[in-house]
C-alpha cells in the first residue's frame, strides 16, 4: 500500500521544505526523487501527487527566495527619499528576508543556471541587482557615496556581505538579524558616506 504525503503529516508546505533541505545538503543536480521520498518517509509516487517533479519543487524554492526580494523592492519605502537612505533600508530589509527565508536563499545562492527554472532565477537575480545598482548610483550622483568608489564595486560588496550570511548565520543561535543588519550597515555605510 502507498503512503500518502498527507496521511504522512505531509503537505505541499512540508514537502516544499523537506525538498530544500535535501537540496541544499546533496545538492539540487546531486538529488533523486528516490532521495526526495526517503528524507519524507514515502514512496516517489506519494511525492507526484503534490508535484509533478523536482524541477517543480526547485522553481516553489527559488520563487520563495526571489518573491521577498521584489515585494520589498516594490514597497514604497525602496522608491521615495534619498537614495542613500533607502539603499540602507533594502540592505536591512534584504538581511531580515534572508534571515527569515534562510534555506530557499541559500539554494537560489547555489543555482549555477543548469536548467531553465535556475536560468530563470539567475535572471530575477540579475534584475534585483540592477536595482540596487541604480539606487547606489543614485545616492553617488547625489553626493551621499564616496566618489571615489565605483557604484558597481559597492552593489558587489554589499550584497556579497549580504549573501555571505547564508554560510554562517544558524538562527537562535547568537547575533538576530537586527544585530547583523545593523552591523552590516555600520560598518558599510560609515565608510561610503561622505
Amino acid at each position: 500500500m502507498t503512503t500518502s504525503p498527507r496521511r504522512r503529516g505531509h503537505d505541499p508546505e512540508s514537502v516544499l521544505r523537506t525538498a530544500v533541505g535535501v537540496f541544499n545538503e546533496r545538492g539540487y543536480d546531486g538529488t533523486s526523487m528516490e532521495d526526495l521520498a526517503r528524507a519524507l518517509g514515502v514512496t516517489k509516487s506519494a511525492i507526484y501527487y503534490h508535484v509533478p517533479g523536482k524541477e517543480q519543487l526547485l522553481a516553489r524554492a527559488l520563487d520563495r527566495a526571489l518573491d521577498g526580494l521584489f515585494e520589498m523592492i516594490a514597497d514604497e519605502r525602496a522608491s521615495s527619499g534619498r537614495a542613500i537612505d533607502r539603499l540602507e533600508w533594502v540592505v536591512r530589509r534584504s538581511v531580515a528576508i534572508l534571515v527569515d527565508r534562510l534555506p530557499y536563499v541559500t539554494l537560489l545562492l547555489r543555482v549555477h543556471g543548469n536548467s531553465p527554472t535556475e536560468l530563470r532565477a539567475l535572471e530575477r537575480r540579475r534584475e534585483f541587482d540592477r536595482f540596487v545598482s541604480a539606487l547606489v548610483k543614485e545616492a553617488a550622483a547625489d553626493g551621499d557615496i564616496r566618489p571615489d568608489i565605483d557604484p558597481a564595486l559597492v552593489t558587489r560588496l554589499l550584497f556579497g556581505t549580504v549573501n555571505s550570511i547564508t554560510e554562517w548565520y544558524q538562527p537562535g543561535r547568537g547575533a538576530t538579524a537586527d544585530d547583523v543588519a545593523e552591523a552590516i550597515v555600520r560598518i558599510s555605510f560609515d565608510g561610503l558616506r561622505v
